[in-house]
């Protein structure tokens, strides 16, 4: 008996010995510094995107008049139509069929607006800044096949029952095949497409298929990406579902109740789980909004200088769909503080040895 307890004893150190070693750990790393995330498609968005609204995406101009180059990754992503069909579960009462993802993808490439109004407006700042240090990196969403849709259409002359994980997985494929056309064929010579992004940001109803559709973006030489929620369903498990990379959302700015120490958190199970971070702000940023929450986004800003997230992690922005452009175009010095202090982070970011340490997630 005593030795049994003895043997237990020991298992409990070592376990804890671990856990501690483990939770240490390191911020995963890819090839994307600072990813921002472009709501882009529906009609219920307050940006088209066009050439002047991503300015403030490219190039940070600080208050005193300096300029430098900013995001150095986008991510095009969209929920719904706006017209009532979805592109992941839960956003509206119907699901996307075919003809929505088409017209999806007609959105992404229309000319003046999305990848082309960006490649342009990257383009004319060329001349106008110093030379880039590295290239902007495109990532897409793929609309989600939604598990038991029936009305979604054909590949091939088949109707597609989204039933069947193996139809699923077909009209993923359909899309992926479709957007590679239309983007060898736009021929963008200012953007460098990395790989494409799971718009569901758990895995209920589409764990099966994330391991096929993960495995055929990497036959094309791309990445597949995830940003899961906050205790989402699966998210300490993004490298058994085959992303090449994921970073966590600490889910913190929304709600007033819930502690900075949220992102604290956040970045230390980052580390653990070799992710990269989110943050997260909107409009709502703003010093004259209603919700005061510039507080909220000045924690994210400490709690990532705290945590050592700027010097290290890849991170994602979360910006409402126009925050950057809003805080662009304040007059509020507040507001200029606030925004030029996120912008110096990141510009430093863009260091030939930061992007090198990186790169060394590149396959």
């Amino acid at each position: 008996m005593r030795r049994l307890l003895i043997i237990i004893y020991i298992l409990c150190l070592t376990t804890t010995a671990w856990a501690q070693e483990s939770g240490k750990g390191q911020y995963g790393k890819t090839n994307i510094a600072d990813l921002v995330l472009i709501y882009q498609g529906g009609t219920h968005r307050p940006m088209e995107w066009t050439k002047e609204q991503f300015l403030p995406y490219i190039i940070h101009e600080d208050s005193k008049g300096k300029k430098n180059w900013l995001y150095d990754g986008f991510l095009f992503l969209e929920f719904k139509d706006g017209k009532g069909r979805v592109y992941a579960p839960g956003y509206d009462k119907l699901n996307a069929r075919k003809t929505e993802w088409e017209w999806l993808l007609d959105r992404n490439f229309e000319k003046n607006k999305a990848f082309y109004a960006l490649n342009e407006a990257i383009q004319e700042q060329k001349p106008k800044m110093k030379k880039l240090v590295f290239k902007h990196k495109l990532v897409v969403g793929i609309p989600s096949p939604i598990f038991n849709q029936k009305d979604w259409g054909q590949v091939d002359g088949k109707d597609m029952d989204f039933s069947k994980h193996e139809d699923r997985i077909t009209a993923g494929k359909w899309y992926i095949d479709r957007f590679l056309e239309r983007y060898k064929a736009a021929g963008y010579n200012n953007l460098k497409l990395e790989g494409f992004y799971w718009v569901d940001e758990d895995v209920n109803g589409c764990a099966e298929i994330l391991e096929p559709l993960g495995d055929y973006i990497r036959s094309k030489g791309l990445r597949f990406y995830w940003i899961p929620y906050w205790n989402a369903k699966g998210f300490d498990q993004w490298r058994k579902f085959k992303f090449d990379f994921a970073w966590l959302q600490p889910n913190h700015f929304f709600n007033k109740k819930i502690p900075d120490s949220r992102i604290d958190q956040a970045c230390d199970l980052a580390k653990k789980l070799g992710m990269g971070v989110e943050m997260e702000f909107d409009s709502h940023g703003l010093n004259a909004s209603k919700e005061q929450k510039s507080g909220r986004l000045k924690a994210y800003i400490e709690a990532f200088k705290r945590n050592g997230a700027f010097e290290e992690s890849p991170i994602a922005y979360y910006e409402g769909g126009n925050g950057m452009y809003l805080f662009s175009k304040s007059k509020d010095p507040k507001d200029k503080v606030l925004m030029d202090e996120l912008a110096a982070e990141i510009i430093k970011r863009k260091s030939k040895s930061f992007m090198k340490k990186i790169s060394k997630g590149d396959k």
